[in-house]
């Protein structure tokens, strides 16, 4: 179905794992896609060139959204090649994992910064020309550890539980210009970065899923379409979580 045909979604961190899955998606859905990358000129056009397969245009951003100068020229160049931004997925995050008692203050930092300061940056600036088109939707993700907290994870749970804050809040100033905000919380989804994690990590989180499985990141790019599309137009300030059932 093409739930997004004609419209423009902005997707950061998209050259791999989830942020890869939510572009395709998107293109799939008849989106047309722009995306943001940090360091691999490679894989943005290797993404450039699977994205316009369905048929659809589609351009990288080499861009840190968390910096405001980077994101203003971010989205000024988005509106300008495709016209419009009709979704936005405020992907991109990092991990510096430690025990409090070890976390630096530029881990700290540079979590926040990636993972909530670029949330806020980006879902400012594209509010002006969503207005101007009198609608679009956003969608954050966030994770299910921004609800339950995990040791060693205090600066990504924060920000983390940042973003839903945020959503919940962003969605009341803007709902009555048509502007949806809701939240996607993966679990343990299974990406290159939950693959390098030890046996033991695996195990002990596999325990916590009643479904018993890892989920993937096509489940949580189809969670994403659903808010970014009319499925979804009364549903805004929610936090909806992809995780098996694993709450705790």
């Amino acid at each position: 179905m093409m739930l997004l045909k004609n419209k423009t979604a902005l997707v950061t961190g998209a050259t791999r794992g989830i942020g890869r899955a939510i572009a395709l998606k998107m293109a799939e859905s008849g989106a047309n896609v722009a995306f943001t990358f940090l360091s691999s000129e490679e894989k943005a056009k290797a993404l450039e060139k699977e994205l316009e397969g369905y048929g659809v245009k589609a351009k990288g951003y080499k861009s840190d959204a968390s910096s405001k100068e980077a994101a203003e020229q971010l989205v000024a160049d988005v509106v300008d090649h495709f016209n419009t931004i009709d979704v936005l997925v405020n992907n991109a995050g990092i991990t510096k994992d430690n025990l409090l008692l070890r976390l630096s203050d530029e881990d700290f930092d540079n979590v926040l910064n990636t993972n909530l300061k670029s949330v806020f940056q980006l879902t400012k600036l594209v509010m002006w020309p969503m207005m101007k088109q009198k609608g679009g939707s956003i969608i954050n993700i966030s994770s299910i550890v921004g609800l339950t907290g995990n040791p060693g994870q205090s600066n990504y749970a924060a920000s983390k539980a940042g973003v839903i804050a945020f959503s919940k809040s962003i969605s009341k100033e803007m709902s009555k210009r048509n502007i949806r905000i809701n939240v996607v919380a993966p679990g343990f989804i299974n990406t290159e970065m939950t693959e390098n994690l030890d046996e033991y990590v695996k195990n002990e989180f596999m325990k916590k899923i009643p479904m018993n499985r890892y989920g993937f990141t096509e489940e949580v790019a189809n969670t994403v379409l659903f808010f970014a599309s009319d499925l979804s137009s009364y549903i805004t300030g929610q936090s909806l979580t992809v995780c098996g059932g694993m709450n705790d």
